[in-house]
């Protein structure tokens, strides 16, 4: 039977292809996948899988030349947002791109993986439908075979119901492993949270993670795009400050520094990108053509956003250097 074959580490190949995808019938669990990219004319391919993730970038081979690349890839149950619908049972993976070629394949269960648990919003997390990307359904083209991004963001959560939702906090602890890394994204959803109650639930994430022998990450959350007429970030509703006057990101930086945990500052970057493009430039990166939403993030914004984490993960050393792709 062909989990058998993925448990037995023989591996799964093109077998399993059409010209459109790949289906494979594995239980849940983290796999290697190995592409040969190209054809006999000229082509460009990018591969997305499970629920809309973007897998691997787009990726150009000349006519006659064959590509090797690899990634790794987490499927799981339900295979997208933590309270969603289960999905498809299995790893399916999209060809995509221009001109999309693949000349082989080989899956296997992955046997020495690093893996960046997500905890979030809806900007963060694995968004079902076309316009909507979160950041992290982008991460993962950016990590090469060995490092798997496990996204348990979920929309609608603050800190509160992250905690609170058995399908939540309570079934991503347990999955935590000594060396994970554990990206903490929340503040979008905390409009009515104070700030005691706020600080009190980061140091319950960050003490829970610690607890398993996890790393964990604290992420200020990426801006909203309501500018002033000067053409700077709002600093309330913009920049995360909620109607109780909670500064979250002032929090998340404090909490932070408090417990010694590494920090990426998304609001900062995300601050200082979306006033450079300004007005008109910024709308691009958000939903506001399609559904004049300045919250979440179009496929194009998300995947800029997972840039700036890529960076922050390589500059702090919080990835080697070899497992991520640049450029």
């Amino acid at each position: 039977a062909v989990p058998a074959q993925a448990h037995s580490g023989r591996p799964l190949g093109i077998e399993n292809c059409t010209t459109a995808g790949c289906h494979f019938d594995v239980p849940p669990g983290t796999y290697d996948v190995k592409v040969l990219l190209g054809g006999d004319a000229a082509s460009s391919t990018r591969i997305s899988g499970e629920t809309r993730r973007s897998l691997l970038p787009e990726t150009a081979a000349e006519a006659g030349e064959r590509v090797s690349r690899s990634f790794t890839v987490n499927v799981r149950t339900p295979e997208g947002e933590p309270t969603g619908p289960d999905g498809t049972p299995g790893l399916d993976l999209v060809l995509g791109g221009s001109a999309p070629a693949l000349a082989d394949i080989k899956v296997t269960r992955a046997r020495h993986t690093r893996q960046i648990l997500l905890v979030g919003d809806s900007t963060v997390c694995d968004q079902p439908g076309d316009p909507y990307s979160g950041w992290g359904q982008q991460l993962p083209q950016y990590l090469r075979k060995g490092v798997s991004v496990a996204n348990y963001a979920d929309s609608g959560e603050s800190t509160v119901t992250y905690l609170s939702e058995p399908r939540l906090w309570a079934t991503v602890q347990p999955l935590i492993h000594r060396g994970d890394l554990v990206l903490i994204q929340l503040a979008h959803n905390d409009k009515t949270t104070d700030e005691a109650t706020y600080r009190a639930n980061l140091e319950t994430l960050v003490a829970g993670v610690r607890e398993k022998g996890g790393n964990p990450v604290l992420v200020t959350p990426i801006v909203r795009r309501w500018f002033n007429s000067d053409g700077t970030l709002n600093n309330g509703t913009a920049l995360l400050v909620n109607g109780l006057g909670v500064d979250h990101p002032a929090v998340i930086r404090s909490v932070a520094a408090a417990e010694d945990v590494p920090l990426i500052d998304l609001t900062a970057k995300t601050k200082a990108l979306v006033e450079s493009l300004g007005v008109e430039g910024s709308k691009a990166i958000y939903l506001y053509n399609e559904k004049r939403d300045n919250t979440h993030t179009s496929v194009h914004g998300a995947t800029v956003y997972a840039g700036l984490v890529r960076d922050e993960l390589l500059a702090q050393g919080l990835v080697p250097e070899g497992a991520v792709r640049v450029g």
